[in-house]
């Protein structure tokens, strides 16, 4: 029989976070964000869970190329924009917007030769110090983008770098709203975290959202509130069975490196799950776990195709049963995938990008 692991897409998930994202942003656009193969999630696996969404966001063109072949036709936006000047050419063919925010892609637009307006975004570095002009730059390239023939519209974004913390976005939006002052077009600088906190607000919602990471079941200013908070639910869950079951003396150690030591006799099992499937290494004991849908913990390092678990709080456990590593259980318990990363030193990101394709992965409604 195949090894007993596998991931499960819930396309009802997608479908109600993507509704609660909407309630937290009335009437603003929706962008669906399936970057990094729309978040380890896999873009055919999540389209129908997605396709409510106005237009895809994503990164390259090949992402863009398998969106259309699954029957888009509405909006796709490139978020780093074009790469090289024959990119353009594809954009023009698949009909893609994507956005400007330097001056070389200005300069590629100029000299490419197209039938088809482009329609473009903006990009405003309002300090996050990483993509987009600097504000005192800003108008400029704007003027130099509405003078060219080859662009249709222009829309205006950023991003902000501290939705989900304290610092929060006051400073990032005011310099936003100097450098757009008396530009038109729309306007797309919400995130996960700015959707959530501040999508209420007509003038900060703006014409489009663009959340990634909430879409997906995650909170994106965990700790501070979790996925339950938002009223959001895991679109993927991680699930092993347990490959074998033994009494555990007082004194004896557990994995590589004898890391976790029993204190008093137990009970452990061994989940057909690894780091080379994606779960992460550095999850200390204590890295929480669902067995038969209870709430336990991980003992021991991880090792590339197994981890142990402690059964004590389980005792009806056996051979077969199921581990839930982050997500959903059959018996309807949820192990936010937040806590395992934050166990982990990590984010809920990585989590879900760095699942191993040798993982065999189910779609479910």
């Amino acid at each position: 029989m195949p090894r007993p692991i596998h991931a499960t897409i819930h396309l009802g998930a997608l479908r109600h976070n993507q509704q609660r994202l909407r309630a937290a942003a009335p009437g603003a656009r929706l962008w669906a964000v399936v970057k990094a193969n729309a978040y380890g999630h896999g873009i055919e696996r999540a389209y129908e869970g997605l396709r409510g969404a106005d237009g895809f966001a994503l990164l390259d063109l090949a992402e863009a190329e398998r969106v259309r072949q699954l029957g888009w036709r509405g909006p796709i936006l490139l978020l780093e924009g074009v790469f090289e000047p024959r990119d353009l050419e594809l954009c023009s063919r698949l009909g893609l917007w994507h956005t400007v925010h330097h001056d070389a892609q200005i300069d590629w637009l100029a000299m490419h030769k197209t039938h088809q307006p482009h329609h473009v975004f903006l990009k405003l570095d309002s300090g996050m110090h990483r993509l987009g002009f600097a504000p005192a730059r800003f108008r400029a390239a704007h003027a130099r983008l509405q003078a060219l023939p080859q662009v249709d519209e222009i829309s205006l974004m950023t991003h902000f770098s501290d939705a989900d913390g304290d610092k929060g976005i006051a400073a990032q939006w005011a310099a936003f709203q100097q450098a757009c002052d008396g530009l038109s077009g729309e306007r797309s600088v919400c995130n996960s975290a700015a959707t959530l906190r501040h999508g209420q607000e007509a003038a900060v919602r703006g014409d489009w959202v663009r959340p990634g990471i909430a879409a997906y079941g995650s909170a994106p200013d965990f700790p501070a509130h979790d996925a339950a908070h938002w009223g959001l639910a895991p679109a993927m869950t991680l699930a092993a069975e347990l490959i074998a079951v033994s009494e555990l003396p007082a004194g004896a150690c557990v994995g590589y490196g004898s890391t976790f030591t029993a204190e008093r006799p137990m009970r452990i099992g061994v989940v057909a799950c690894g780091y080379a499937d994606g779960y992460p290494r550095h999850a200390p004991t204590g890295t929480p776990v669902l067995v038969d849908g209870q709430r336990t913990r991980t003992l021991g390092r991880v090792s590339m195709d197994m981890l142990a678990v402690d059964l004590d709080p389980v005792p009806q456990a056996t051979l077969g049963s199921l581990a839930t590593l982050w997500g959903r259980a059959d018996s309807g318990a949820v192990l936010p995938i937040d806590e395992v990363a934050q166990a982990a030193g990590t984010i809920g990101y990585e989590l879900m990008c760095a699942l191993a394709p040798r993982v065999p992965v189910r779609v479910a409604d």
